[in-house]
């Protein structure tokens, strides 16, 4: 008893941010990850700020979005503020992105990104920050409540499968041939918004995958024996699909970090489901829809690849120079767009 006080007494130490963190709060028997939420207080932002500034700070990500009229800026202003929005994209390995977008979300449009993410992450108290900053593990249930809740959600379709790619697949998109997400937007009117991000391979190289650590004898049985203990837990993901989204392996990838590049997002052009209701009773327009936002994903991640050439400011020794004789600390510049 004693060390607990201690504890929470301690500099540092949150009580409120641990029992969020840890599940603790509910209005009922059950946590509900969507109506229990409590939103993270200015000082939490803050302190992950700082835990996560030599990352932010590596990465210095470029958000560009795209207006209502095709037009590509800086910033968010091209995503709607107005919920429920979907933002559906591509997954960086080991979901490298997903930090830098969330902070700049949450600074830019003042709303925080409600993630839907593997079950598997809330298992573990080292992915507590991520039930801090509104992670929900991906059901169905989860899903149809942050909609209709209106709330600016997070998907990525292609899941671990796209997060713990192999080698020679990066910035190729791997989704499931269904059309899981557009009728349950269109249900909702959710506006669904594309997007890209590329920058994995500046930050680190993917020396070991799944095919090389199958060869080791000893990571092998690792790795079946920890994947068989998440099938006990109940824990499973797309288990009647076929295809390569179906193999959802769990493992840790061998990287070799790089010195720092930089993080480029694309936001495409928001696409409005509201009234559309050819999309919840003809499937061929729902998996037309569909092709078409998977197809924008890919085509603003080609954008990224190609203008990150031209941008003077990629390399984080680039950037440090900039930053010691420039005011600007935030806002480095980029490629013309």
């Amino acid at each position: 008893w004693l060390t607990a006080v201690l504890i929470v007494q301690e500099d540092g130490i949150n009580l409120l941010s641990i029992i969020k963190g840890t599940s603790k709060y509910r209005h009922s028997k059950r946590h509900d990850y969507v109506m229990d939420f409590l939103p993270p207080s200015m000082s939490e932002f803050k302190k992950a700020v700082q835990d996560f500034r030599w990352y932010l700070n590596f990465t210095c990500s470029v958000m560009l979005s795209t207006m209502e009229n095709g037009k590509i800026i800086r910033g968010l202003a091209g995503v709607p503020c107005e919920g429920p929005v979907l933002l559906v994209g591509y997954h960086m390995l080991m979901g490298l992105e997903v930090i830098p977008l969330v902070e700049q979300y949450l600074r830019q449009k003042k709303i925080l990104l409600r993630g839907i993410a593997h079950p598997t992450l809330f298992t573990h108290s080292i992915f507590d920050m991520l039930r801090l900053y509104g992670a929900t593990p991906v059901t169905a249930s989860n899903f149809f409540k942050l909609l209709a809740t209106k709330s600016h959600v997070l998907l990525y379709p292609g899941g671990a499968r796209e997060a713990l790619h192999r080698k020679g697949e990066e910035y190729k998109v791997i989704w499931p041939d269904q059309p899981e997400f557009i009728r349950m937007a269109a249900r909702f009117g959710a506006t669904i918004v594309p997007f890209g991000v590329v920058g994995e391979d500046d930050i680190a190289q993917l020396v070991l995958d799944y095919d090389d650590l199958k060869k080791i004898p000893i990571l092998s049985d690792q790795i079946r024996r920890d994947n068989e203990l998440v099938a006990r837990m109940g824990v499973t993901v797309r288990t009647g699909m076929t295809g390569e989204v179906a193999n959802q392996t769990l493992y840790l990838p061998g990287l070799l970090p790089k010195v720092p590049g930089r993080f480029y997002y694309l936001f495409g052009k928001p696409i409005h489901t509201k009234g559309r209701q050819d999309l919840l009773k003809d499937r061929e327009k729902a998996k037309e829809l569909y092709l078409h936002i998977k197809s924008e994903v890919q085509n603003s991640m080609n954008y990224l690849l190609k203008k990150r050439e031209e941008d003077p400011y990629r390399s984080v020794i680039d950037r440090t120079t900039y930053r010691a004789f420039s005011a600007t600390f935030d806002d480095v510049p980029t490629f013309d767009y």
